[in-house]
């Protein structure tokens, strides 16, 4: 069974084994607007919890996205670069942005969950 995890920064990230997904959140896609363009990080790359890993750019602003974890890239997402407003419909499901295999799952006890995270949201004002 999966669990979702999420950052002060609005990235998720839900852990199924050792294998996390990572994407923004309907809030931060929302705070984005019509995004425009994705750069994602490839295979093989290692990152550490917090690095910037990836890039998302609106007709706004463009972002960085940092790793919730420590660990190696296995996939991103290439629909995402083929069809970036994805993210703009479906942030928290099938517009995640990388997977990575976990160096180290404690790091997750850090990051909110679902409660926390809405908690968190209505302190932005």
């Amino acid at each position: 069974m999966s669990k979702t995890r999420y950052t002060k920064d609005h990235e998720w990230i839900s852990v199924d084994g050792a294998i996390g997904t990572v994407g923004i959140t309907d809030y931060a896609q929302s705070q984005l607007g019509d995004v425009v363009f994705v750069e994602l990080p490839q295979p093989g790359r290692k990152v550490a919890a917090g690095a910037e890993i990836a890039v998302v750019e609106s007709v706004k602003a463009a972002s960085e996205i940092f790793s919730p974890a420590s660990g190696a890239v296995t996939e991103n997402n290439a629909a995402l670069e083929a069809d970036p407003a994805l993210v703009n419909a479906a942030a928290e499901s099938t517009a995640w942005f990388f997977k990575l295999t976990l160096d180290n799952p404690a790091e997750l006890d850090g990051l909110m969950d679902r409660g926390a995270y809405d908690a968190f949201l209505k302190t932005l004002g």
